[in-house]
């Protein structure tokens, strides 16, 4: 990763260039994509010239016809080539088993953010939660990347995303996570993937959605078995709902990426977005994210009845402690 360095112990992520060497080649060979009108919606009254950033992000995602530039050139960008739940590399087993048990706690070889990019990701966090608050929680949930800036240029409240906040969300969202110690697989590949809302139901009293098919038929399976003992925690979450989530434990964290990863996925990582989701017992509250779960009627109900496939079961290998509410479809 660009922009790492080791200061009094501790590992920063400083500033990476202005422009990506990807972003430079497809800027090079595509001129439609680099180049546009001010745009108004977006206060942009100098008239300067400036990559049309979304249209840029989609033809990453989609690969930029004419050119031969597809997915895999975002693997070289990355450092590495995507991965499947690797092993923690240059520690002992001990030692990380440690972590993840400790995984709320600040340690040695964990990454932190710059103060500067620090500070770009407190306002980057502000303006999502803003976003949320303006069209409600429920609709949040399925906002895709796109949304959220239109949103952003729309509402006076929110103020469009600086480019500096721009420059920080495609980081989070393309660098591998594994720099910072998350070993997860990646399900979402592209900043612009939408949630297909025929594909979605909304769960009542819940303010959550989960997809049609297996995840909507789990869900209705335990619910039969548990009443209403079972309540729905988190659903579906697009793009936008998991970045306003990780930044906001980064920023919990002091900057430590690799504290805010081993409690929740970085955007793009997470299964909520195609097929998981969290359930609870009634009247548990927050206790419901924590370990203590375990000693509710509800878990021990959903382990008797083998429903419980977990995502991430104890002593993981994927950089992420355990979670015992976090149920797993296979899709």
């Amino acid at each position: 990763m660009q922009g790492l360095e080791i200061r009094d112990g501790m590992t920063f992520l400083g500033n990476l260039p202005q422009r990506h060497p990807l972003q430079t080649r497809v800027t090079q060979n595509n001129a439609d994509l680099t180049q546009s009108a001010p745009d108004s919606s977006s206060g942009d009254s100098t008239g300067a010239k400036k990559m049309k950033r979304r249209d840029f992000i989609k033809a990453i995602g989609l690969g930029v016809a004419g050119n031969c530039l597809t997915t895999p050139a975002f693997a070289g960008y990355s450092r590495r080539p995507p991965v499947i739940a690797p092993k923690p590399r240059n520690e002992q087993v001990s030692t990380y088993l440690r972590k993840m048990r400790e995984f709320d706690r600040d340690h040695s070889t964990d990454v932190f953010l710059s103060q500067k990019k620090f500070r770009i990701l407190t306002s980057t966090k502000r303006r999502l939660e803003k976003i949320q608050s303006t069209i409600g929680h429920a609709n949040f949930h399925l906002l895709d990347f796109d949304d959220a800036l239109k949103a952003a240029n729309r509402f006076s409240d929110v103020g469009s995303f600086l480019p500096e906040e721009l420059d920080l969300l495609e980081m989070v969202f393309y660098e591998s996570a594994t720099e910072y110690g998350f070993y997860g697989e990646k399900p979402i590949k592209n900043l612009t993937d939408r949630i297909p809302k025929r594909e979605v139901v909304k769960i009542p009293g819940s303010g959550n959605f989960l997809y049609k098919g297996l995840p909507l038929r789990t869900y209705y399976s335990v619910k039969k078995e548990l009443g209403d003992k079972i309540v729905l925690t988190s659903g579906v979450r697009g793009v936008s709902k998991q970045f306003m989530l990780f930044l906001r434990k980064t920023y919990e964290s002091g900057g430590n990426l690799s504290r805010a990863s081993r409690s929740l996925a970085p955007p793009g990582y997470s299964f909520h977005g195609i097929s998981d989701f969290d359930v609870g017992q009634k009247g548990f509250g927050a206790a419901n994210f924590t370990s203590r779960f375990i000693t509710t009627d509800v878990y021990k109900r959903l382990v008797e009845l083998g429903y419980l496939q977990l995502r991430y079961p104890r002593d993981n290998l994927l950089g992420v402690r355990f979670e015992p509410w976090h149920i797993k479809v296979n899709t």
